[in-house]
């Protein structure tokens, strides 16, 4: 809420000083930081001030698209003093409204993808003076972003770090599997935000998976659930046959679809799924769904890799005790 204000502040403040119709921030949706598979990160509209009612709010602006876009992606400050909606387009109005300005002054963020834009209905509103003061203030504004990460990611990872003891402790509270993965399901849920919190295992034949248990009912009506799922289809089955992760949260991903086309259930823009493997093979996944778009940071990631980690060893010891069992003395 602090971070809000302060941006918001920041535009007030260069839209009076400048005398601008309209000031806008953009900033990252994402934590700010490269990622790993080289993909650029979007930019939203996160906090404006303008003379009239014609912003789009949380607009989107990829890198590259666009004047603001083209900021972004280059890092590099621009001002027009005769603006020329031919040779493109701002991205935060509509095409009628955006009709009417005749100048427009940005610059990027320090340190961190983004930019500060100003705009006017008057030509050579701006001159590079005002261009240099902007740039002060860009440098403050990604200064103030990285540091409300960083204090973001440090309460993160203590949070993580408390589930991860409370897990540890789990199997004392609760010594019957049935009783644990409830426990354990639902914690994570809580702690993760995430709508859905299951875990799905592979049958003997290795064809299909069934759910063992989730924090909340997945279908609509429980009873006209599919009983078994096919390790063919669905974004679930892929994790079985690839033995590989799967982390879907970019808006561009569109609704992810589970458990395969033929399967009808509530959509899920966000998806983290663990593969939980041992004896060479994967016996399970663990999956957290969500109907919303959720960001899915690096801490996330590792915190969900590393539950899964503890449910391949507390599955494998099950698995291990059950051979015995029946091999007898």
């Amino acid at each position: 809420m602090a971070q809000d204000v302060f941006f918001q502040n920041m535009a007030g403040i260069a839209l009076n000083f400048f005398d601008a119709y309209t000031a806008a921030i953009f900033l990252p949706t994402g934590d700010g930081r490269d990622r790993a598979d080289g993909r650029e990160e979007t930019c939203r509209l996160a906090a404006h001030l303008s003379l009239g009612d014609d912003v789009i709010k949380n607009a989107d602006i990829a890198p590259g698209m666009g004047i603001v876009g083209w900021i972004i992606r280059n890092k590099k400050p621009l001002l027009i003093s005769n603006f020329d909606q031919k040779r493109g387009r701002l991205g935060y109005y509509g095409p009628k409204a955006e009709a009417g300005i005749r100048a427009f002054m940005g610059c990027p963020l320090e340190g961190v993808p983004g930019a500060i834009c100003l705009d006017s209905k008057k030509t050579f509103t701006f001159g590079e003076k005002d261009q240099k003061i902007l740039g002060q203030l860009a440098s403050l504004i990604g200064a103030q972003f990285r540091n409300g990460r960083a204090i973001e990611t440090s309460l993160l990872e203590h949070r993580y770090y408390q589930c991860l003891r409370v897990i540890g402790g789990l199997r004392k509270k609760h010594p019957k599997w049935t009783s644990f993965q409830t426990a354990l399901l639902g914690l994570l849920a809580e702690v993760t935000g995430f709508q859905h919190c299951f875990l799905a295992v592979r049958d003997e034949s290795g064809r299909y998976y069934y759910l063992e248990g989730s924090n909340r009912e997945l279908f609509e009506d429980a009873e006209l659930a599919p009983r078994r799922f096919s390790v063919g289809q669905g974004v679930i089955g892929w994790v079985f046959k690839n033995s590989a992760p799967v982390y879907s949260g970019d808006k561009d991903s569109g609704a992810a679809t589970l458990f395969g086309k033929d399967v009808h259930h509530g959509r899920f823009k966000t998806v983290i799924c663990e593969p939980i493997i041992f004896s060479r093979r994967t016996r399970g996944a663990l999956i957290f769904a969500d109907g919303g778009l959720r960001p899915l940071g690096e801490e996330l990631k590792a915190f969900t890799s590393l539950v899964a980690e503890y449910l391949t060893l507390f599955l494998e010891n099950l698995h291990l005790k059950s051979r015995m069992a029946k091999s007898g003395p």
